[in-house]
């Protein structure tokens, strides 16, 4: 038997063994209760014939893989721990484990072994329509390796429902319990990997990355599930290669070349992702150290702890490799184990004694080439070894290439076996492989809870442990490369957790490299999509006016709030807009004030002149005291007014300002309205206009008429469409807060009437315009019409083309020149005539100026009757006649004319009656 094992095992490290019959497939074993069995790909690659034609044999296998060879003593280790235990109160486990060699088709074989009946004689695998009662040889399997295989031999498995927890196969699509109903694992899956590298990468500010996997399942929905992340993150993958699965393959060595060719042409690509195999990424690596690559290398959790691969001479030279790694525990035991490993039987392992085998062949080499020669050595060489060479023993050198995460896992996995199993055993003689059923073992799988590390884990409704991930960084220290634990990902809450400040340093050092197709767009830029199609190469242009960026690399620009905010070209935020108006502290309203308040000090001045001068010519021609006062203080409200017109805008300075300045005009201008008309009968010799003038001068009910319109204007105004505080904003970057008058119509309305009443002045005062020089009263209103008419002429295209704070003050001034324009018109005179002119505001100098004038217009008018009402001092007298030819007026006589009837020839009036007549008529008003 001896003789047989050893000459089938020297075929084997190119080839490990030949199987003759089914025990020759088994890599270690152990007799116990229950037996377990474990899929491991202990070697790399499965030979293929050359030779025509195929046959159906089951071929042997190359390449001795140190960590997977370490994952089967962790199985080992545990099963012994458990047995030694009290967890299972004296039944003990055993195990069958196989060599899947990283081919499904190997893996199968197992499998269909694991299915065989319970003690058959020839391995048979009996066909049923319902297996419920059947009994397989094994009750749980632990593995495989890798997704791919994970998944074939679950298909298997399921047939039977028996339970297959698997420390290392993290494929998404196995988390689907339809399709993979009795398949656990111990880590987290690739969504979880996926999800954490895009993580690392957008924390990174990377976003242009290259990916390369391997070509098979696990390779494929690595890159789809990376790709999805990928996308929601904003990462583009610049290029995707991959490489053949088997390293058989005849293409391979040219896809690597290709590989590394397109990572050297894509200068911009600085971060490139792996998924691959151990096996894979040394190829890989090696050949990028020859092309002198140097990247950030992001690894999957299949190789980011792999010794063998930070241990490739020259490994520096690549760069930075940063990668994910399954949580690690406690593993001290196991290690102890290691150091004892050379003191346990061989009879049952081929794989432990393969590797003594190998050790010995390669004893004389360093490190690295010992671990190469392991991994690379010649089927000649090996069989050289016929026993002659003693067998050697490296004591460092399997815990050197121990990977904590896999060691766990795998140890967790065989835990969590025998926790299902010792629920299960409760009230059954477990010592009996039938007391129980795989698919009942797999009922209580689901529900089993582990300690580990002090910690409760346990499968989710997926069949996965969310257990977290160690982010590893290969760092040189001493002038080896180390592998290191940077950070801790949180799988469930997705974030970084950094033991120290350090490591934290580390991370932070990665930002240094740029890898993006396109360079940042600042904060103030937005990204404008090229014709690339991808979304990660773009040109940065500026946000335009209004809009902001505050981030890097935005994808549009936020709009400010136009109404209250606004921002410049190239803006990273966006600022208040400054308030305008007319304040009081504003030098120009100010000026406007203080024009107000001289005019109201000049209304106060002519009224106290008035007041002391009653009982004077000149201020009883100008109406009467009365009179005079209501005019007053309609100026003196009118330039009340202006004060409404600045200072923050209100409903009520908007309402009142409009309102207040309206009809106080139209009050003024009724009573100059009434005086006017006063004139115009004492000087009108139209018989028919001195009738009209009689029934319509009527000063009381004219005022107050006049007035009463306006009042009603303004209040249908103020009623139906009332001015309003309204924020102008035509100004880019500025809130102008004015009044709108609510409608145009209104207030031109208002304004009509106001013009109406002043051109009606200006026409009877200007036919009143030729009295006596101290006593032109109608020649100054008229002055003052025309000043009222011009400024408001002037005022009405301006004001329609005027915006902005000084929209007011264009009114006040147009209100400033109209009110002193008639106040100075009105009453300068008469008070020029009081305080210097003393001497003609007497009674005696009023009568002979009167006298004088009408000398002058004697000449020129006959007057046939006078009669004046004592009472009111008005005028009721009609000039009837005019003087036809310069002779009549020469000889001193006119032609008499009755009122209302044809002119009688002959008959004269002497022009010394006539003269003292006109003295008459004028001295009476």
């Amino acid at each position: 038997f001896v003789i047989f094992l050893i000459p089938c095992f020297a075929i084997g490290t190119d080839v490990a063994f030949s199987c003759q019959n089914a025990d020759d497939f088994v890599g270690a074993s152990s007799l116990g209760d229950i037996v377990i069995g474990g899929l491991f790909a202990v070697h790399s690659e499965m030979l293929h014939p050359e030779e025509e034609p195929i046959k159906p044999i089951i071929q042997n296998c190359a390449g001795f893989e140190i960590q997977v060879f370490l994952q089967t003593l962790a199985m080992i280790h545990a099963i012994e721990t458990i047995n030694n235990s009290t967890l299972l109160s004296g039944v003990t486990l055993g195990y069958e484990i196989y060599d899947t060699c990283a081919e499904v088709t190997k893996a199968m074989a197992s499998a269909l072994r694991f299915l065989s009946k319970f003690n058959s004689s020839d391995d048979a695998v009996e066909f049923k329509c319902n297996y419920s009662d059947y009994i397989p040889r094994v009750k749980a399997v632990t593995g495989a390796s890798y997704s791919e295989v994970s998944m074939a031999v679950s298909r298997l498995l399921a047939l039977q429902l028996i339970p297959q927890v698997s420390p290392a196969s993290s494929a998404e699509i196995l988390s689907d319990k339809i399709r993979f109903p009795s398949f656990f694992r111990t880590i987290p899956s690739d969504f979880h990997q996926t999800r954490a590298m895009t993580h690392l990468i957008c924390e990174s500010g990377w976003n242009w990355i290259g990916v390369i996997v391997t070509d098979d399942d696990n390779g494929r929905f690595a890159l789809e599930s990376f790709g999805v992340q990928a996308m929601v993150n904003n990462v583009c993958i610049a290029f995707k290669e991959m490489l053949p699965a088997y390293l058989s393959d005849s293409t391979f060595h040219t896809k690597v070349d290709q590989a590394i060719e397109k990572i050297v042409k894509e200068t911009r690509v600085n971060v490139i992702v792996v998924f691959m195999r151990q096996f894979h990424v040394l190829k890989l690596f090696k050949k990028a150290v020859e092309r002198n690559v140097n990247k950030i290398w992001i690894a999957s959790d299949n190789w980011s702890a792999a010794v063998k691969i930070s241990t490739i001479p020259n490994i520096r030279q690549l760069g930075t490799v940063v990668g994910f790694g399954f949580k690690s525990g406690d593993i001290s035991s196991f290690q102890e184990f290691l150091r004892n490993l050379h003191e346990k039987p061989t009879e049952n392992n081929k794989f432990l004694r393969e590797y003594i085998m190998l050790s010995s062949v390669c004893a004389h080499l360093e490190y690295h080439d010992f671990q190469t020669c392991i991994a690379n050595k010649s089927q000649d060489d090996l069989l050289e070894n016929d026993g002659s060479k003693p067998q050697f023993w490296r004591d460092d050198f399997l815990n050197a290439n121990v990977e904590p995460g896999f060691i766990h896992s795998t140890i967790l996995a065989v835990y969590a076996i025998a926790h299902a199993i010792k629920r299960q055993c409760k009230d059954r003689d477990c010592k009996d492989p039938s007391a129980f059923t795989p698919w009942e073992l797999l009922e209580e799988l689901k529900k089993v809870i582990v300690i580990d590390d002090g910690k409760e884990v346990k499968f989710d409704s997926n069949g996965d442990m969310s257990t977290s991930y160690d982010v590893l960084l290969w760092k040189e220290i001493d002038g080896h490369m180390e592998i290191t634990t940077m950070a801790e990902y949180n799988a469930e809450k997705g974030g970084f957790i950094f033991e120290d400040e350090e490591k934290k340093k580390d991370f932070l050092a990665l930002k240094k490299v740029q890898s993006t197709c396109s360079q940042h767009c600042r904060p103030g830029q937005v990204k404008k999509v090229t014709e690339s199609p991808h979304t990660c190469c773009y040109e940065c242009i500026y946000c335009p006016e209004n809009h902001y960026s505050n981030q890097t690399d935005m994808d549009y620009c936020y709009q400010c709030n136009n109404r209250t905010y606004w921002a410049p070209i190239n803006s990273t935020t966006c600022y208040r807009k400054t308030i305008y108006f007319l304040a009081w502290t504003d030098w120009f309203a100010i000026f406007l004030l203080l024009l107000s308040a001289f005019g109201v000090v000049l209304v106060l001045s002519i009224c106290v002149i008035f007041t002391k001068n009653l009982d004077t010519p000149v201020v009883k021609a100008s109406g009467g005291l009365t009179v005079c006062y209501i005019i007053l203080f309609s100026h003196f409200l009118i330039f009340l007014s202006t004060v409404f017109f600045i200072d923050v805008p209100t409903e009520f300075k908007c309402k009142t300002r409009q309102a207040l300045f309206g009809i106080s005009f139209t009050l003024c201008i009724s009573c100059i309205l009434v005086k006017s008309l006063k004139i115009l009968l004492a000087f009108s010799f139209d018989p028919k206009l001195q009738n009209f003038l009689k029934c319509m001068y009527k000063p009381i009910p004219t005022v107050a008429t006049c007035t009463g319109i306006q009042v009603i204007i303004c209040t249908f105004w103020l009623i139906f469409r009332t001015p309003f505080v309204n924020q102008n904003f035509s100004i880019p970057r500025a809130i102008i807060l004015e009044c709108n008058e609510g409608s145009i119509v209104a207030f031109g309305i208002m304004l009509g009437y106001i013009a109406a009443l002043a051109f009606i002045c200006f026409i009877c005062a200007f036919k009143g315009r030729k009295l006596p020089e101290n006593y032109n009263e109608a020649k100054f209103i008229t002055f003052g019409m025309l000043i009222y008419f011009i400024a408001w002429i002037v005022f009405i295209p301006v004001y329609a083309t005027t915006f902005g704070k000084y929209l007011p003050a264009v009114e006040i001034i147009v209100v400033l020149i109209s009110n002193y324009g008639i106040l100075c018109c009105t009453f300068l005179p008469k008070c020029y005539i009081i305080i210097y002119k003393q001497e003609t505001n007497t009674k005696s100098a009023f009568l002979k100026m009167v006298y004088n004038y009408s000398s002058k217009s004697a000449g020129s008018v006959a007057v046939s009757t006078v009669s004046l009402d004592s009472k009111s001092s008005s005028l009721q007298a009609t000039i009837t006649g005019l003087c036809k030819t310069e002779n009549d007026s020469v000889n001193g006589n006119c032609h008499f004319q009755v009122p209302g009837q044809p002119l009688i020839k002959g008959k004269v009036l002497p022009k010394s009656t006539a003269r003292t007549m006109v003295r008459k008529r004028v001295s009476s008003i």
